[in-house]
Formats: C-alpha cells, sequence, structure tokens
C-alpha cells in the first residue's frame, strides 16, 4: 500500500517554495520595472526642463548681444555726428564711424548664437591657424597667471 498524498510532502513543499519563488521573483521584476519606467519618466522631465531652462538663457543672451548692438551703433552714430566733417580727419572719423556703426548692426542681426557659428566656421576653415592662436593664448595666459618667484 502506498501512502496516503498528503499537503506535507516533500515535492509538494518543494513545489510550493518554487511558486512562492517564482511568484516574489515576477512581482521583484514587476516592481522594478515600475520604478525604471519612473524613474525614465523623471530623467525626461529633467531633461525637458534643462532644454528649456538652456533655450531661455540662450534667448537671453542673444537679446543681450543684440541690445549691445544698438549701443556699439549708436557710439558710431555719435563718433560721424561729433567727429570732424573735412579734411583728412573727417575721413577717418567718417570710416570709423561706419566700422563701429557696422559692427553694432553685425551684433544685432547675428545675435550671440550667429557669432558663434561664424566663429565655429572661421575655425573648421583655418584649422591650423586656429589651433596655433589657442596655443599662443593659452601659453600668454600661462604666464599672466603665473606667480614669479
Amino acid at each position: 500500500m502506498s501512502a496516503p498524498h498528503t499537503s506535507n510532502h516533500p515535492s509538494n513543499v518543494a513545489d510550493k517554495a518554487k511558486d512562492a519563488m517564482h511568484d516574489t521573483a515576477d512581482k521583484a521584476k514587476s516592481l522594478a520595472e515600475k520604478v525604471a519606467d519612473g524613474a525614465r519618466a523623471a530623467a525626461g522631465t529633467v531633461v525637458d526642463k534643462a532644454k528649456d531652462v538652456a533655450n531661455a538663457t540662450g534667448r537671453m543672451a542673444d537679446n543681450a548681444t543684440a541690445a549691445v548692438g544698438t549701443g556699439v551703433e549708436s557710439v558710431g552714430n555719435k563718433v560721424r555726428e561729433y567727429g570732424p566733417k573735412e579734411g583728412f580727419m573727417g575721413t577717418a572719423a567718417s570710416k570709423v564711424a561706419e566700422t563701429i556703426e557696422g559692427a553694432g548692426r553685425y551684433l544685432q542681426d547675428e545675435k550671440l548664437s550667429g557669432m558663434f557659428d561664424d566663429f565655429t566656421g572661421l575655425i573648421k576653415r583655418n584649422p591650423l591657424p586656429a589651433v596655433l592662436i589657442g596655443i599662443g593664448l593659452g601659453f600668454l595666459l600661462a604666464r599672466a597667471t603665473s606667480s614669479r618667484s
């Protein structure tokens, strides 16, 4: 005769333990997925906010640059208005005023973002001189900031 089948039979206990482990693993996996989804959503929100702040800061910098351009152009106008009108000095004052006004218009039109694009384009067109200028400026900066013994 065989023993009656009870719930305390060793294979039954092992099956129940195995089922409990699988259930716990499934719950842990589900919880981990929920936490990961929440973290992804939070990270996405942080990235979006950072982009918004960067865009707002860029707009403010562009507006400030345009305002500086207006001021520079105004200085050019003052040079033209109050500078000599005739002779060699008049010609020189007119050229200086024209250059200053042009710089002001450039700042107003291009703003900081356009200046950055122009600068990077210049470096791409002339990489070796740009590197040499960078090395020279670095050397001069190091000399200026080092303490003399």
